[in-house]
């Protein structure tokens, strides 16, 4: 029996997921512990559209992230810390402090986490 997996399942698989598992296995464990739907025209259908948004979103992401590179390309950002007699910092320069001055000298927004 075809199923998608609604969540990561040992063994069989990873959400989103299209498997093949035992009719048994699928009507005694997935389905009752809601792991799994049955791989119907519908369900395959939601689950194309959502691999679809997904791809748009990285793709969308991707783009923002080439545009932010290209305002960075060749600039130059000064930050000061802390450091010892022999030019050996005493901390680290974090990502945030690294987005801080990015926004503080070129005006450009930029995720600490990215």
């Amino acid at each position: 029996m075809k199923v998608i997996l609604q969540a990561d399942v040992k063994g069989s698989g990873k959400k989103g997921e299209l498997v093949n598992v035992s009719d048994g296995y699928a009507r005694n464990f997935l389905f009752p512990k809601k792991l799994a739907v049955e791989a119907n025209a519908q369900a395959m259908n939601e689950m194309k559209n959502r691999e679809a948004a997904a791809k748009h979103r990285a793709e969308v992401e991707l783009q923002n992230a080439k545009d932010t590179a290209a305002k960075l390309e060749g600039k130059t950002i000064k930050l000061t810390a802390k450091a010892g007699a022999a030019g050996k910092l005493f901390g680290a320069i974090t990502s945030k402090e690294i987005a801080e001055g990015v926004q503080k000298q070129l005006g450009i927004e930029l995720d600490k986490k990215k």
